[in-house]
């Protein structure tokens, strides 16, 4: 292609933008426009919690968390949604977190065997890797110019020594024991074993090679000595490794390291030795933080006599950080709803009553309780959903009636009245409802069939929140008009497609007369 070619598809690309980006933009300005005008046309509530004919609350009250309120249900309808109840209590509580972590020589037990003259190594006696040593165990032999020199002048000075005790002079005698020592001490400064040195005072001989021994007991990690190797004080001819105890490397997270201290016991698995656990205690924490993964490195020492825990290995890492008796509710018994943390307390005959809890730390199956409830308090353990959503139902009705006996059935087909003053039955138009504006017919009846005018009737649509989702609750009551023979009519807007909850309320005198609490499937996205 040309440069003069793609200069011209180029333009055509971004007038084509243009023009598909002013067709988005005047289309969401004539839908803010035509809802807005939609709006301006329809009255608004004068107070709070209370709504006209054809009035939408759904947008206005989604701001605000809604007002929970006590839940009040049969002993059929306890058991048909599963409700089970444990209680807030006081116990030791042991804060149990998992990481992983691998296995590491203990480096206050490596040692490193170097000599302290030059020479060349003869014969070679520890010559593998991981070869176990014990102290005292002879490695190698060593030719050097300088042990064998000094030797010679040890032996002169044994000699001298000898020839002199017969001597009357105390002073030559004296000076002839210093001398031996003064060169005794330069074969120990130099670390020429002391049985070389038991030698020479034996045999009066000095030895082209001498052996040295093992310093300390352990495992050959490293080994640089060969024969006819020649070897400087600088030389590090083997490295050795007490794997009695080893060092355990953990990766602990960011959010856990306030509750790792040092001496908090500690416990690791392995997969090659199923069923077995090694028990141990953290011994320092790094005061640095990875910042890929977001965790700090923290060191925990366990024995190993048996030698089961190998340098290198991948292992389970357990650590128990003991935090006192606390105050702790099951945590199936706590429902996060949006910024709230809610129990729904057991107060008897049915009576849930929802109540916000200041929570500490999760610990195992347990939540700590910082605030909102005392020990021994009787909580809600499942089912705490529906019983959050039936709290807001009903918070959003405006008003709290304890469902009549015998009133267990589905939601979608029960009908919970408050009295058996009146029927209240609703229809749609469209039928179903969908998402946007909508007509509501309620038909009101007496017990005798009759219709009943002059009633306040209200219909509330409730849709709970959904944190997961990002969805805040959306509600919309319409207060309706009596159309006579006991028909009542408004008109009202939903905010989205799904399952809405409705409740609906008729009021005459003032005294609720019919009271209905179903669901509806509302057509369209959300």
């Amino acid at each position: 292609m040309t440069s003069r070619n793609y200069r011209v598809w180029l333009a055509i690309a971004v007038l084509c933008n243009i023009i598909l980006g002013g067709m988005l933009a005047f289309s969401w300005w004539e839908r803010r426009s035509s809802h807005a005008s939609a709006g301006a046309a329809e009255p608004q509530p004068a107070m709070a919690g209370t709504a006209t004919e054809g009035t939408s609350s759904g947008e206005g009250s989604a701001a605000a968390p809604t007002p929970l309120v006590p839940v009040q249900l049969t002993p059929q309808r306890l058991q048909m949604i599963g409700v089970t109840t444990g209680q807030a209590e006081v116990k030791q509580v042991h804060d149990e977190m998992r990481f992983t972590g691998t296995v590491e020589v203990d480096e206050e037990k490596l040692a490193y065997v170097q000599l302290r003259f030059p020479g060349w190594i003869q014969k070679v006696y520890a010559n593998a890797t991981y070869q176990y040593l014990r102290m005292d165990q002879p490695l190698f032999t060593i030719y050097s110019p300088d042990v064998s020199s000094t030797e010679q002048e040890y032996v002169l000075a044994q000699q001298n020594r000898d020839a002199l005790l017969k001597s009357s002079s105390t002073a030559a005698s004296n000076e002839a024991n210093w001398l031996l020592e003064a060169t005794a001490d330069r074969l120990r400064r130099l670390q020429v074993p002391a049985t070389e040195i038991d030698r020479l005072n034996n045999t009066g001989k000095a030895e082209h090679d001498i052996t040295i021994f093992s310093p300390v007991s352990g495992y050959i990690i490293e080994r640089m000595a060969l024969p006819n190797m020649y070897v400087q004080p600088e030389t590090k001819l083997y490295r050795v490794a007490d794997l009695s105890a080893v060092w355990v490397f953990a990766q602990v997270f960011q959010s856990d390291l306030g509750k790792v201290k040092r001496g908090d016991p500690a416990t690791v698995t392995v997969d090659a030795y199923p069923g077995r656990a090694f028990r141990g205690r953290v011994d320092f924490i790094y005061p640095q933080l990875d910042m890929n993964t977001r965790t700090a490195r923290v060191r925990l020492v366990f024995p190993n006599p048996d030698l089961k825990l190998k340098p290198g290995m991948y292992v389970n890492v357990q650590l128990e950080a003991p935090m006192g008796r606390q105050l702790v509710v099951p945590a199936s018994a706590v429902f996060h709803s949006g910024t709230r943390n809610l129990v729904f307390v057991d107060q008897g005959q049915g009576v849930l009553q929802p109540q916000e809890v200041e929570l500490g730390s999760r610990v195992a199956d347990d939540f700590i309780v910082r605030k909102g409830v005392k020990a021994g308090t009787p909580v809600v353990t499942s089912a705490n959903f529906l019983l959050d959503s039936e709290s807001q139902l009903q918070a959003a009705a405006g008003a709290y009636t304890p469902p009549p006996s015998g009133a267990g059935g589905p939601a979608a087909a029960t009908a919970s009245a408050a009295s058996a003053q009146a029927s209240i039955d609703l229809t749609t138009e469209p039928s179903p409802p969908h998402k946007g504006s909508n007509l509501f017919r309620v038909k009101l009846t007496g017990t005798d069939g009759k219709p009943i005018s002059g009633a306040q009737v209200n219909v509330t649509f409730f849709m709970p929140a959904m944190p997961a989702m990002g969805m805040a609750a959306m509600r919309t009551s319409v207060d309706l008009t009596d159309k006579g023979g006991g028909v009542y009519e408004g008109k009202g807007t939903l905010d989205s497609g799904g399952t809405w909850q409705v409740t609906l309320t008729a009021q005459q005198n003032g005294q609720k007369i019919a009271s209905k609490h179903f669901t509806v499937n509302a057509e369209g996205g959300m």
